[in-house]
């Protein structure tokens, strides 16, 4: 099992920019995909963005793409999501996962999360 944990999230105005770490610890992080999950108020909880376990491979929700970056550093065990041109439908909880193997297959093949961290978008 990994444990993960979320920071960096807060307020941030439209058009800005927020970085979110999800540090790790336990089982062994560099060997799995990663993603970065938000579920905003009354709607389901949805995957923003995947990386595998190398950074060779990443894969974005639409409604981010060009906007949010996920990156990750597997010395210092912490997935990363950029998050620039912020957007008021952008507010949600973000969530952290762990994957069961090296690559993204879908959503439901996340097996660890962290507890989740609030990101407000004002105008």
């Amino acid at each position: 099992q990994v444990q993960l944990a979320e920071s960096g999230g807060g307020l941030a105005q439209a058009g800005g920019s927020l970085r979110l770490a999800c540090a790790a610890s336990g089982r062994t992080f560099s060997r799995y995909a990663m993603g970065w999950f938000r579920q905003a108020p009354g709607k389901e909880r949805e995957i923003v963005a995947a990386i595998s376990w190398i950074g060779d491979n990443t894969v974005y929700v639409d409604s981010v793409k060009g906007r949010f970056t996920i990156s990750r550093d597997n010395v210092k065990n912490t997935v990363y999501l950029q998050m620039n041109n912020l957007k008021l439908e952008d507010t949600a909880v973000y969530y952290c996962a762990a994957s069961g193997g090296s690559y993204y297959v879908g959503p439901s093949d996340f097996r660890s999360w962290g507890q989740g961290i609030q990101v407000t978008v004002s105008a």
